[in-house]
């Protein structure tokens, strides 16, 4: 099993310190995954903070390749917008589907992903 851990839970855990323990044991187990959507969203705010460590580490996990099924997508946002869910962003539509095409959970404080789960079939870490 690969956990896809998301911006929101690397914000977090960058600027409190809270999620700590289970990100650990997460990484420890060497169960962890990114993707270049989400190294896009928090590189550059690292870059301005000059977090060359931090931005080495991130690029050290390992990577899933992002295969945008745009068709899925629409899909996916069909789905939500059917079951009355609006507002969820493109990005957070890729991360769902990278996750699901590479058979991962998602690990992520956002809400959105929490909404999607039923109706996605996502398979979220708690």
């Amino acid at each position: 099993m690969s956990v896809l851990v998301d911006t929101s839970i690397w914000i977090e855990y960058f600027r409190t310190g809270n999620n700590i323990e289970k990100l650990d044991f997460l990484i420890d187990e060497n169960l962890i995954v990114i993707n270049d959507l989400i190294l896009a969203e928090l590189v550059p705010s690292l870059r301005v903070g000059n977090h060359r460590k931090i931005i080495k580490l991130l690029n050290n996990i390992s990577k899933l390749d992002l295969s945008i099924n745009w068709s899925q997508i629409i899909e996916f946002q069909f789905q939500c917008l059917k079951n009355g869910l609006n507002g969820i962003g493109i990005p957070d539509l890729i991360i769902a589907q990278n996750a699901k095409q590479n058979h991962c959970d998602i690990y992520t404080l956002d809400r959105h992903f929490k909404l999607m789960k039923d109706i996605l079939k996502l398979k979220l870490t708690d």
